[in-house]
């Protein structure tokens, strides 16, 4: 049996500077624009918010949702970022419990819909995601995969 717990930032709020950390260590971000965010979502000054999955204290799975994810569509907004599990926990559905749980809380606060970039065929379908249109994205010279979800 395992000890995962899904919780947002704001219900553990004092592991901010941790995830911040963690999700730099997985896409090479600033850890201070997660910090931004971060503090935004947790002062209350916007609902788009950080999700983590733990196995114990062990951050093992997370992503984020902000206006735009780097993107040249930017009126698609706001967008699920930073997707991540740890390899080792991969294919036990803990991706899939995240998205589920940021798409729940996003339309409890009555936001929806929700975009997300990926260069992914076929994950994200499972969730509810469509394909909606090609995006650039900063620093890319190929252009990305953009998904929405109502």
């Amino acid at each position: 049996m395992n000890n995962y717990s899904y919780i947002t930032l704001r219900e553990k709020a004092k592991i901010k500077d941790e995830a911040a950390r963690w999700f730099h260590s997985k896409w090479n971000v600033p850890i201070e624009a997660y910090l931004t965010c971060m503090d935004a979502y947790l002062n209350g000054e916007t609902e788009y918010g950080w999700y983590l999955c733990l196995d114990g204290e062990k951050i093992i799975g997370g992503m984020g949702v902000i206006e735009n994810d780097f993107h040249d569509r930017k009126d698609l907004t706001p967008n699920i970022c930073a997707v991540y599990t740890e390899k080792e926990y991969r294919n036990k559905g803990i991706a899939g419990k995240l998205l589920n749980m940021v798409i729940e809380d996003l339309r409890t606060k009555g936001i929806s819909p929700v975009y997300l970039v990926t260069d992914h065929i076929g994950f994200y379908e499972k969730y509810g995601f469509e394909f909606f249109c090609m995006v650039n994205v900063e620093g890319q010279t190929n252009t990305s995969r953009m998904y929405i979800h109502y």
